[in-house]
């Protein structure tokens, strides 16, 4: 991922989801917990169906994921997994959500 990129806010129609998306090299990239929000299920279900969707070899993890630093409140650096758009579809068709079916 580029380092500089634009950040979009999603709101869904219920205006519920509100998500920060990360649009940079023709894609949009979420990480995990936002990616939770977005389908409005936990957290562990998502990293769940991430990691299955690489051990089952669906995805590449080397052109589907991209790490960002972030600092912290106290100055801390934090790593962070970003996925593209790629794997929020793929997410999108394990996950049992009613946001991940268009209606």
């Amino acid at each position: 991922m580029k380092e500089k990129s634009d950040i979009l806010i999603y709101t869904g129609e219920d205006g519920k989801a509100e998500v920060e998306v990360i649009y940079s090299d023709e894609n949009v990239w979420l990480n995990a917990e936002t990616i939770s929000k977005l389908f409005e299920v936990e957290r562990p279900a998502i990293t769940k169906h991430i990691n299955n969707i690489y051990k089952q070899q669906e995805l590449i993890e080397s052109s589907t994921c991209s790490i960002l630093e972030h600092v912290g409140q106290t100055g801390q650096k934090y790593k962070v997994k970003y996925y593209n758009l790629d794997m929020i579809i793929s997410i999108g068709f394990r996950v049992n959500s009613k946001k991940a079916i268009i209606s």
